[in-house]
C-alpha cells in the first residue's frame, strides 16, 4: 500500500507534527510525501531526509503559499489516484485540508488515530477521550489525521527519499489569504514540550497569569498552556489553549495550576507522563487524574515552588 502524508511546513522547515504521521504511515505501507508551498525547496530537501520516506511529490506554486485548502486538498486529492491512504497531522491544517480531501474522493474520514491495527482497522478516542474505539473502513481510498502524541516521531536523518515535482490545478479563487498573527515566542512549541505550565480562571486575569505562571516556566524551561476558561477570560492568546478544543499534549511533566479538571481538558493533557496539580478545591476532578497534587492557594503555593527552584 502507498500511502501519502501532507507535510505540515512554513516554507522553511517541517513541522514537527509531520514526523508522528510518517511513523503511522509506515506501518500502512510505503510513505510518500507532499510538499505543497511557494519557494519550499528546503522543505522538500528536509523532507527527503526523514527516516522512512520513498518519495517526496512537490508541489511549488504561489497558490500554495499559504496552504490554503481549498486549493491544497484537490491537488491532494488527484494525487490519491496512486496511493491508497492519505494521512494529515490533526493539527489546524490537517483538519482542514483532510475533510476536504475525503469529499473529493467521496469516502468517510478516519479522525485522530491512536493506532494502526490492520490495513484498514484503528484505534481513536471518543467521548472526550473516555473511551477508545476500534473502527474499520470499508471505503476504496482512506483518509486519516493522526494524533500526534500517539507515535514516536520519525528521524529526520537517515532517509533518500527522491523528490518529484507535481502541479496541480492552482488557485481554486474560492478563498484568499489575507494576513497572520503568530505569536513568536522563545519558549518550546506547546505540542513539543517537555514541561508545560498551565494555568486556568482561578487567576484572575492577564496580568496575574503572567505575574505566577511566567516565573515558573522560566524555571523550568517549560512551554505555557491554560484552560479554555482561562482563554475565553482573555488571559492569554487562543494558541496556549490545552484540552479538546485545543490542543493535544504529551509532555514528561503537566503543571495544572488552578484549572479544575473539566472533561474537555483532561482530553488533551490526561496522557501526561506526569500531572502535578496545584487548586485549593480538594475536589477538585483534576485530583483523580494527577500523579502529585497539593491542595494549596496557588498565590502562596506557586510562589514558594518558583522560589526554592
Amino acid at each position: 500500500m502507498k500511502t501519502l502524508v501532507l507535510v505540515e511546513h512554513d516554507n522553511t522547515k517541517v513541522a514537527d507534527a509531520t514526523l508522528a504521521v510518517v511513523t503511522a504511515a509506515s506501518q500502512l505501507g510505503e510513505v510518500h510525501l507532499l510538499v505543497a508551498g511557494h519557494n519550499c525547496g528546503s522543505v522538500a530537501e528536509a523532507a527527503a531526509k526523514i527516516a522512512g520516506v520513498g518519495k517526496v511529490h512537490v508541489a511549488d506554486d504561489a497558490a500554495y503559499a499559504n496552504g490554503l485548502a481549498e486549493n491544497v486538498a484537490p491537488l491532494a486529492a488527484a494525487l490519491m489516484a496512486d496511493h491508497a491512504a492519505f494521512l494529515a497531522p490533526a493539527t489546524t491544517q490537517g483538519k482542514n485540508v483532510a475533510p476536504r480531501v475525503a469529499a473529493h474522493l467521496d469516502v468517510m474520514q478516519v479522525s485522530e488515530i491512536l493506532s494502526v491495527e490492520g490495513p484498514k482497522t484503528f484505534t481513536r478516542p471518543i467521548y472526550a477521550g473516555n473511551a477508545i474505539a476500534t473502527v474499520e473502513s470499508t471505503d476504496a481510498k482512506l483518509v486519516i489525521t493522526v494524533r500526534g502524541t500517539a507515535f514516536e516521531k520519525a528521524a529526520t536523518e537517515g532517509g533518500s527519499g527522491t523528490i518529484e515535482a507535481v502541479s496541480g490545478a492552482g488557485d481554486a479563487g474560492t478563498s484568499s489569504f489575507v494576513s497572520s498573527e503568530i505569536a513568536k515566542s522563545e519558549r518550546p512549541e506547546l505540542t513539543s514540550a517537555k514541561i508545560i505550565v498551565s494555568g486556568g480562571r482561578a487567576l484572575k486575569d492577564a496580568e496575574t497569569f503572567e505575574a505566577t505562571i511566567t516565573p515558573l516556566a522560566d524555571k523550568l524551561g517549560a512551554a505555557i498552556g491554560a484552560s479554555r476558561a482561562a482563554v475565553d477570560a482573555g488571559y492569554v492568546p487562543n494558541d496556549y489553549q490545552v484540552g479538546q478544543t485545543g490542543k493535544i499534549v504529551a509532555p514528561e511533566v503537566y503543571f495544572a495550576i488552578g484549572i479544575s479538571g473539566a472533561i474537555q481538558h483532561l482530553a488533551g493533557m490526561k496522557d501526561s507522563k506526569v500531572i502535578i496539580a496545584i487548586n485549593k478545591d480538594e475536589d477538585a476532578p483534576i485530583f483523580q487524574v494527577a500523579d502529585i497534587g497539593l491542595v494549596a492557594d496557588l498565590f502562596t503555593a506557586v510562589p514558594e515552588l518558583t522560589g526554592a527552584l
